[in-house]
């Protein structure tokens, strides 16, 4: 009869267990010592090889012939318990037999001496499981246990042991296996059992595994179903993943915020057959790597991908945003968990993937700190352009700007005006004619007044009540009082008041007072209006 992998290359000796040198060492270390303890709690989570070692430790304390710490593996005991003819060592199943009734027999059993091994071996398994009334009935006798039994517990759960039985153990905490050394032991299973499997292949395996050698051999077993050389094509057919390149096609349609893109790829996927709540997890674990990348110096022992997919990824993680990158993480282990509570798995997908590429759609926490991070970076979806006036006069020459700033003493002033501040060029009459014209109301300017505060509660308190207007590179003021304007005549209230704009809005203004169009008349000078107004209520004009 067949035997699957995991069953067929489970460890006989510590020195053959993969990733637990904590464990195994210590034990070996005991065992040579004779330091054997009486109870012993193994936890971690599954398929890392707790009730492996458990039953070697069985073995080891009743081996004839212990070899640095491991069972010979030929003596009479180590075959006995292997072949089960040794009935001293006893399994329990506590998800099954976890009444009192069931430990008040466990006790009455344990009085009795062995009959052919040393010690009387009880391995309790899924020990969590067991009820209040069972844990206190293997209590007295777990702390006083006969000299010639040791319970061995093992669990997944420790969080659900009453205090009064952990005291009463020696515990040791099973860790993930880190995958290059599952991926290690995947190529010498195969390799013992005649058959190839590819170093990608094995990666792959490994980080599907997820720390867990048993479900990496039961994947590997499935994988030599399909082909005798594994691929990662093969085991990308197995599990029935995506392909990798699908992972970042969504994840660049995020980052354009390009949902139409998004749910077509959805779509294709969803005909093929994919199971949505797997592509989720790996879109998920996807956006794990960018962050790792993104905020480690050396993320790559982190991460069980190939050579190629490492770069690809690197490559990625420059274009997107940490902050993008922490709401997707979010928002997909969210829809993970309304999948498994028994939602419509893809319209929880495409749900998830509509507010990643539109994050005002989402009003949670990440998705907030994402747009402001846009803002703050001037990465938001520009305005609207506003039509080009038939009158607008021509562009000037690219380098006249940069020499401008070079040389700004030269630069031109109208003849016969007087400007309130002098240090500040005031703009040519046309355009002033355009900036009251074009001006649109800024939505933002409540809580660019509220950013204020954070560099003047002056200034921002002198500009309660009023509104603001954004007219190309220009956000005109339209404060209800002249103090506002007067304090703003100082360079730094100037220069607080851009950063408070910049921060809520993602660009740089220049600053400017507003005026209504129905107060302007044609035949009137719009810049010597404009200069009037400035004289008469200290109001800079700025055009730099």
């Amino acid at each position: 009869m067949y035997q699957v992998l995991y069953r067929k290359w489970r460890p006989k000796t510590f020195s053959d267990v993969v990733g637990q040198p904590q464990v195994t060492q210590t034990l070996k270390n005991e065992l040579e010592s004779g330091r054997v303890a009486h109870a012993y709690l193994f936890t971690g989570s599954r398929g890392t090889g707790k009730t492996t070692c458990a039953k070697i430790l069985a073995k080891a304390v009743n081996c004839l012939d212990l070899k640095n710490g491991d069972p010979c593996g030929k003596c009479e005991i180590c075959r006995g318990i292997e072949d089960g003819s040794v009935m001293d060592i006893v399994e329990i199943d506590a998800a099954s037999n976890n009444g009192v009734d069931s430990i008040r027999a466990l006790r009455e059993e344990a009085n009795f001496t062995p009959a052919a091994a040393k010690y009387r071996v009880y391995i309790i398994d899924e020990v969590h499981m067991l009820s209040i009334g069972a844990f206190n009935a293997l209590l007295k006798t777990l702390e006083e246990p006969p000299a010639h039994v040791i319970f061995i517990l093992a669990t997944t759960e420790v969080h659900k042991l009453p205090a009064t039985i952990l005291s009463r153990c020696q515990r040791f905490d099973f860790h993930r296996i880190p995958p290059q050394e599952i991926a290690a032991r995947l190529s010498y299973v195969a390799e013992q059992e005649a058959d190839s499997i590819d170093q990608s292949a094995a990666l792959l395996i490994a980080r599907l595994a997820d720390g867990a050698l048993r479900d990496a051999l039961s994947i590997l077993d499935q994988c030599f179903g399909r082909s005798k050389n594994v691929t990662e094509e093969i085991v990308v057919q197995t599990a029935g993943l995506v392909g990798r390149e699908h992972l970042f096609q969504l994840t660049d349609a995020v980052r354009r915020q390009d949902s139409a893109a998004a749910l077509e790829i959805i779509d294709q996927l969803h005909s093929s057959s994919k199971d949505m709540a797997r592509l989720c997890g790996e879109l998920s674990s996807h956006f794990r790597s960018l962050m790792l990348i993104q905020t480690m110096n050396q993320p790559r022992p982190l991460l069980a991908v190939t050579d190629a997919e490492y770069e690809e990824l690197k490559q990625q993680a420059g274009q997107v945003s940490i902050a993008t990158i922490l709401h997707a993480i979010d928002s997909l282990q969210v829809t993970l968990e309304k999948m498994y509570r028994g939602g419509d798995r893809r319209i929880e997908f495409e749900l998830a993937m509509l507010r990643l590429c539109s994050p005002q759609l989402d009003s949670s926490p990440q998705a907030l700190l994402r747009r402001i991070e846009a803002l703050e970076q001037g990465t938001s979806k520009p305005r609207a352009v506003q039509p080009v006036p038939k009158h607008s006069p021509a562009p000037e020459h690219p380098d006249s700007t940069q020499k401008e700033k070079e040389a700004p003493a030269k630069a031109a002033e109208p003849k016969n005006i007087t400007v309130p501040d002098t240090s500040v060029p005031v703009e040519p009459e046309q355009k002033i004619g355009e900036l009251k014209d074009n001006a649109e109301q800024l939505a933002e300017w409540p809580e660019i007044v509220q950013a204020l505060k954070s560099y003047s509660h002056t200034i921002a308190a002198a500009f309660n009540g009023s509104s603001a207007y954004v007219s190309g590179d220009y956000v005109l003021i339209d404060a209800p009082n002249g103090m506002a304007f007067k304090l703003l005549r100082k360079p730094e209230h100037r220069e607080n008041m851009r950063r408070a704009i910049q921060q809520v809005t993602g660009r740089t203004y220049r600053l400017g007072p507003y005026r209504k169009p129905q107060e302007s008349r044609p035949q009137d000078d719009p810049l010597a209006q404009l200069v009037q107004k400035a004289e008469n209520q200290g109001i800079p004009v700025e055009t730099t």
